[in-house]
C-alpha cells in the first residue's frame, strides 16, 4: 500500500467576481478530480464545469466545491470554502476546516479591490501563514507583461504590510487554463511555477503535539457497560490512557480509562483524532458540550474577561459598549458583552487608527475587551492558536471574527 499523502486544507479567497469558481473548477479538472469523460470534447469541455458551477450558484450553494478534494503529486488537498466571503470566515474560525494555506485570486483587469485587502488582512488574522497569489483573467489584458508587473508590485506592497513575504505570484487564466498545471505559451515572459507546482511547494502543517492537551467536547453519551463517554476532537497535545484530565469550566476531573476511535480502543490520541473517552468518576451531568478537557496540571483557561482583535465583517448597524452577541469558540457558544472598545485599527496595516472609538461598523478592525456572560474556555492565540479564534454571530449571521490576545482568568 502506498504511503498516504500528507494533507493540506486550502482556501480560495479574493473578490467575489475575480474568478475563484472558474479557477477551482479548472484545477479540479486538471488534477483529475472531475472526470474528463464527463465532458464534451472541444471548447464545450470546460463549459460543463462552469454550467455545473453556475447552476449551484443560482441555487445558492456550492456543494461540490465546498469540500472538494484533489491531489497534486505531493499532497492531498481539501478545498475549505470556496466563493462566499461570509461563510468562509465562519468556517475558517470554527476550526474543523481550518485552512493551512490560501490562494488569493486577483483579476488582472480589476486589480486590487477593497475586498482583496480585507481578505489579505483576514487571512493573516486567522493564522494562514502560506499564501499563493493568482493574477487571473490574463486573457482579458492580452497577457500583457507590463500590466502583470505593475499589479505584482502593488500586491507585493499590500501583503508586505501584514507581514507576508516571499510570495509566489502567478499569471493565470482560469477560463483558458493558462499556467494552472502546465506552463502557458501565452506568457513566454513568465518562468515561475504553475499553480500546481506552487501548491506542491507548500508545507503541510505539523501536528501540534507539543502544545498542552485541549479536547473541546462536542457531545456527552451514556454507554452501557462503559459509562459516560464525552466525544470531541483533539485540537492540541496528546491524551494517554491512565492520565488525569480535567474538564473546564465544569471542574470535573478524573483518570482516563479508555480512548476509542471508530469502535477501536487506543492507548493514546493525537491532534486531529475524533475520540470518545471515559473518565473515572465523571458522570453525564458533570460535563456538557462546550467544555474542554486538558491535563490536570495544565488545565484549560477559563476567562473572566479577555482582550481580542476583531474584524467586523457584516453588521447591520454599529457595535457599541454593552453589545452582547454570541461568541462561537471551538464547541462553545457563549454570549459575551463588549466592555471596552480599546483601539480601532487600520484594516490594511493593522496599525492603531483611533483610541477608544465610540462605535465599530462593518469593515472595521479593532482591539476590544469582552466579558463572557457565563464561564467559558478560551486561550491566548499566541499560545494555543487552535483555541484562540472565534466567530461572533448575531441573528443568524456571522457579524465578526477574531482572536484572543490576552486573558484575565476566572480564578
Amino acid at each position: 500500500m502506498a504511503k498516504e499523502k500528507e494533507h493540506i486544507n486550502l482556501a480560495f479567497i479574493g473578490h467575489v467576481d475575480h474568478g475563484k469558481s472558474t479557477l477551482v473548477g479548472h484545477l479540479l479538472l486538471k488534477s483529475g478530480a472531475i472526470a474528463e469523460q464527463q465532458l464534451d470534447e472541444g471548447e464545450n469541455k470546460f463549459r460543463f464545469v462552469m454550467d455545473k458551477l453556475s447552476e449551484e450558484r443560482e441555487r445558492g450553494v456550492t456543494i461540490d466545491l465546498a469540500h472538494a478534494k484533489f491531489e497534486t503529486p505531493k499532497y492531498e488537498f481539501t478545498i475549505v470554502d470556496c466563493p462566499g466571503h461570509r461563510d468562509f470566515v465562519k468556517n475558517m474560525i470554527t476550526g474543523a476546516s481550518q485552512a493551512d494555506a490560501a490562494v488569493l485570486v486577483v483579476a488582472a483587469d480589476d486589480g486590487v479591490m477593497p475586498q482583496t485587502k480585507e481578505h489579505v488582512f483576514l487571512s493573516r488574522t486567522l493564522g494562514i501563514n502560506q499564501l499563493i497569489i493568482g493574477i487571473n483573467k490574463m486573457d482579458l489584458i492580452n497577457y500583457d507583461e507590463k500590466k502583470f508587473n505593475e499589479l505584482k508590485d502593488e500586491i507585493t506592497a499590500l501583503i508586505a504590510t501584514v507581514g507576508y513575504k516571499d510570495i509566489t505570484l502567478i499569471p493565470l487564466s482560469a477560463f483558458e487554463g493558462d499556467n494552472i498545471s502546465e506552463s502557458s505559451s501565452n506568457t513566454p515572459w513568465y518562468n515561475g511555477p504553475t499553480l500546481v507546482d506552487a501548491l506542491n511547494e507548500l508545507q503541510a502543517p505539523e501536528k501540534p503535539t507539543s502544545l498542552p492537551l485541549r479536547v473541546p467536547i462536542q457531545d456527552v453519551y451514556s454507554i452501557t457497560g462503559v459509562g459516560t463517554v464525552p466525544v470531541g476532537r483533539v485540537e492540541t497535545g496528546i491524551m494517554k490512557k491512565g492520565e488525569n484530565v480535567i474538564f473546564e469550566p465544569a471542574g470535573a476531573s478524573g483518570e482516563v480509562k479508555t480512548i476509542e476511535m471508530h469502535h477501536e480502543t487506543f492507548d493514546q490520541a493525537e491532534p486531529g483524532d475524533n475520540i470518545g473517552f471515559n473518565v473515572r468518576g465523571v458522570g453525564k451531568n458533570d460535563i456538557r458540550r462546550g467544555d474542554v478537557a486538558g491535563h490536570t496540571d495544565d488545565a484549560p483557561t477559563v476567562a473572566k474577561e479577555f482582550d481580542a482583535q476583531v474584524q467586523v465583517l457584516n453588521h447591520p448597524g454599529v457595535i457599541t459598549i454593552g453589545y452582547t452577541p454570541v461568541f462561537h469558540c471551538h464547541t462553545a457558544q457563549v454570549a459575551c458583552t463588549f466592555l471596552e472598545l480599546s483601539k480601532k485599527l487600520d484594516p490594511r496595516t493593522g496599525q492603531v487608527a483611533e483610541e477608544n472609538p465610540d462605535f465599530l461598523k462593518t469593515g472595521d478592525a479593532a482591539i476590544v475587551k469582552v466579558s463572557p456572560t457565563k464561564p467559558m474556555v478560551i486561550e491566548k492565540y499566541s499560545e494555543i492558536p487552535h483555541m484562540g479564534r472565534f466567530a461572533i454571530r448575531d441573528s443568524g449571521q456571522t457579524v465578526a471574527a477574531g482572536m484572543c490576545m490576552n486573558i484575565i482568568p476566572a480564578k
